[in-house]
């Protein structure tokens, strides 16, 4: 019976690309598995022409002299059947190497031969949520803060056996740290249960940890939090995380900031702004003003006549400090003009006799209704 030309095998056009030729042989590879296809008698003949093109295909050489000579390349004198033959568990392995992860990876729990697990095994990074004021965030602190955690048994020494005790290699793996599984088409390899895939024993497992090689604890550490830091800051102590187990390498411990919202202050990055209210007198005469600032110091602004609700001014450099020497931020002042309540009669005499000689003095509210006035009159033309 002639064989079937290879590209046609895969389901990929002449000429396609190593990464195409991939995808196309993962993709049969899934359809025509003799795991999922046990009522098919022709699966597995046919998964094996699946893998014959790919190992042709996959090398450039052979690929090359396929597409020159199709079939003819592997036969009679011209170098033999590539890969010196197909259908025998080798040929299987060498091609299907190339996507096996992709297919099983998970199956697999994510590894490969090439011997067992480590013993030790790294401890967890840990995660300490902090708040800081905003006049911490832009002085810094040091801070002390304490962090339950996983630490190195010092009975053993992180060991997890008795003093003077060795592991001793898993009978049931011997030190793979897994075990191997027939499941029809494959043989699979599983974390081992005696274990856990550390691939060695504690006969003589320490009292103290119980064989873990550490115990729970919190510890005080000092934490150094740099000025200007904002909420969502992220910063790291390498080697402060969980106690790795059985001696493995600790992990790290993430400290994230949170800035409480101020009472006076709003922050925007390094800039601050500060809302000022000014009573109408002062806003429409001007004047002189002390304003807060985040270093607990005052600073004179002056306000021009005439200003009205919204007026920002600039105070530069009076922001946060920028984190890590960065430049620092302004502050922002608005202003607030208050309208007075709970007016004697006196002061609403008074106010009706200002209105009376104001009427020039409201350019604002002069222009907006000249505008309301053409609008109306546009409306009954």
């Amino acid at each position: 019976m002639a064989k079937r030309d290879y590209y046609e095998v895969l389901g990929a056009a002449k000429g396609a690309s190593a990464d195409e030729l991939k995808k196309a042989y993962r993709k049969k590879a899934k359809e025509l598995h003799p795991d999922r296809n046990s009522d098919n008698p022709n699966a597995e003949a046919q998964f094996k022409e699946v893998n014959e093109a790919y190992e042709v295909l996959k090398d450039a050489d052979k690929k090359a002299a396929y597409d020159r000579y199709g079939h003819a390349a592997f036969e009679g004198g011209m170098g033999g059947r590539p890969g010196g033959g197909y259908g025998g568990q080798g040929d299987f392995a060498s091609s299907f190497s190339d996507v096996f992860d992709d297919l099983f990876g998970d199956f697999m729990g994510g590894q490969r031969g090439g011997g067992g697990r480590s013993r030790a095994q790294r401890g967890s990074d840990l995660r300490y949520n902090l708040r800081v004021t905003l006049e911490e965030a832009y002085t810094g602190l040091q801070q002390t803060i304490n962090v339950p955690t996983s630490v190195s048994c010092d009975e053993c020494d992180g060991s997890g056996a008795e003093s003077g005790a060795e592991p001793t290699m898993c009978p049931t793996c011997s030190g793979m740290g897994k075990v191997r599984a027939q499941q029809g088409f494959f043989t699979v390899e599983r974390t081992c249960p005696t274990c856990q895939g550390m691939g060695q024993m504690i006969k003589n497992p320490c009292k103290s940890c119980g064989g873990a090689g550490r115990k729970e604890k919190e510890r005080s550490l000092s934490v150094n939090i740099p000025a200007g830091v904002e909420t969502g800051t992220r910063i790291r102590l390498a080697g402060e995380g969980e106690a790795g187990l059985r001696g493995g390498p600790t992990g790290d411990l993430y400290i994230f900031i949170e800035v409480t919202p101020h009472a006076l202050f709003d922050r925007e990055g390094t800039h601050l702004h500060c809302r000022i209210p000014v009573s109408m007198t002062s806003a429409a005469m001007g004047g002189d003003i002390e304003v807060p600032t985040i270093d607990g110091g005052r600073s004179r602004v002056k306000i021009p006549a005439g200003s009205q609700s919204g007026r920002q001014m600039r105070l530069r450099g009076k922001g946060m400090p920028g984190l890590r020497g960065g430049p620092s931020g302004d502050m922002y002042i608005e202003l607030s003009v208050e309208t007075p309540v709970n007016l004697t009669s006196k002061q609403k005499e008074l106010l009706r006799e200002f209105e009376k000689l104001s009427e020039e003095n409201n350019p604002e509210s002069s222009n907006f209704f000249s505008k309301v006035r053409s609008f109306w009159d546009g409306m009954t033309s």
